[in-house]
């Protein structure tokens, strides 16, 4: 599978946007995308995760058939899994030991830091079992049950490509009634990143993954009309973000547009949001194309490549890294914009630097480990194996 660099820094980009902005009064989060169009990078971040997840099928399936690449996926959903607690742990210690250290903070829930100093297991178990799902990490548990899903939708979407985004499309349609009745400590019940719904997305970037080439032929005649289109809706999202910016002078230009769109509901994955990352994600791939591949080879494109290639290593940084980055912009209080303009600098610069070491030391490990153990099965088979 040939790598799309464009697409390593779009993740690296969205793990940067979601680390600002679980930061309150950090300066870089006003020029994040939420400033400017109706989605965010958590849209950004599952589409490309789906996006991922079909070229990545289509790869390992031609290697190792499907029952290789729906093992393949099997375990990586343990492996989500395991660092959403992993994750969740460190964040609540981490919590813990700033407000020890007299370092208040706001980015997450201070009830984490209580938690699980008070009971270590029962809060691993809470979040083992996505009844508890602490913020910034609950993105991972929707990609938990999202990963866990592909070894049986891809198959079946391979297969029946139409009647499966017609069953995506009705389970988005009662996402919020089905999401209630999972049991959780939220007194609404159901997951905050509604599964159900997010699971249109992220198919949808499966789909984009999986049938890339057969998409374009079709769709290359009407590029034109499409892009049109897209960028319609892209502006159309953003103006919606802007006009709440302005507020009052903007009322009139605000209630004409609500008239269209009705309200907005993230958790569940609304359609305009859903129909703006869609957009943008034409836009980005067919007419910006080659800018975003110049943008990519550039320093700064590189270095976000490398934070999108550092997977859940990067993902977890980036959680910390939000937490320690909070607190260090809360005290001492009412910090000028230059200083908490450094310790932003200072949290992309780290997230940098630590997903630089795990490409350069703990990816070649974990590899070389698999390969190990990939070896050790092969060996077990033909030791079972009769003698001709």
């Amino acid at each position: 599978m040939n790598r799309l660099i464009a697409l390593d820094m779009l993740r690296g980009y969205a793990l940067v946007s979601i680390m600002v902005n679980h930061m309150p009064i950090s300066v870089m989060r006003w020029i994040t995308l939420p400033n400017f169009s109706i989605f965010d990078a958590s849209e950004l971040f599952v589409l490309l995760s789906g996006f991922l997840v079909g070229m990545v099928w289509r790869s390992v399936e031609a290697k190792n058939g499907r029952r290789g690449a729906q093992a393949r996926f099997a375990r990586r959903a343990f492996e989500v899994w395991r660092a959403m607690i992993i994750g969740a742990a460190l964040m609540a210690l981490l919590s813990a030991a700033l407000w020890a250290s007299g370092r208040p903070h706001t980015a997450i829930w201070t009830q984490y830091a209580v938690w699980i100093l008070e009971n270590p297991l029962g809060f691993l178990a809470t979040v083992g079992t996505f009844w508890l799902q602490p913020n910034i990490i609950d993105v991972l548990a929707v990609y938990v049950v999202l990963i866990a899903a592909v070894p049986l939708v891809v198959p079946a979407m391979m297969r029946w490509p139409l009647p499966v985004a017609a069953a995506s499309v009705l389970v988005w349609w009662y996402a919020p009634q089905l999401n209630s009745l999972i049991p959780n400590h939220r007194s609404q019940g159901g997951f905050l990143f509604n599964p159900f719904g997010w699971q249109m997305l992220f198919l949808t970037g499966t789909a984009m993954g999986l049938f890339r080439q057969q998409l374009m032929a079709r769709l290359w005649p009407w590029r034109h009309m499409l892009t049109l289109l897209a960028a319609g809706m892209f502006a159309f999202g953003s103006a919606i973000v802007i006009g709440a910016t302005i507020g009052e002078p903007a009322l009139p230009l605000r209630e004409a547009l609500k008239s269209v769109y009705g309200t907005i509901d993230k958790w569940n994955l609304d359609g305009t949001r859903y129909l703006a990352i869609v957009a943008a994600a034409w836009l980005v791939a067919v007419p910006l194309a080659r800018p975003m591949e110049r943008l990519a080879a550039s320093r700064l494109g590189v270095a976000l490549q490398q934070i999108g290639r550092g997977g859940l290593w990067s993902f977890i940084a980036c959680v910390l890294l939000s937490v320690l980055a909070d607190a260090f912009q809360m005290t001492p209080p009412h910090q000028p914009v230059w200083q908490r303009l450094a310790v932003d600098l200072w949290a992309c610069l780290t997230l940098w630097w630590i997903s630089a070491l795990w490409l350069t030391y703990g990816a070649p490990w974990q590899r070389a480990r698999k390969d190990r153990r990939a070896a050790g099965r092969q060996m077990t088979v033909a030791a079972g194996r009769p003698m001709a």
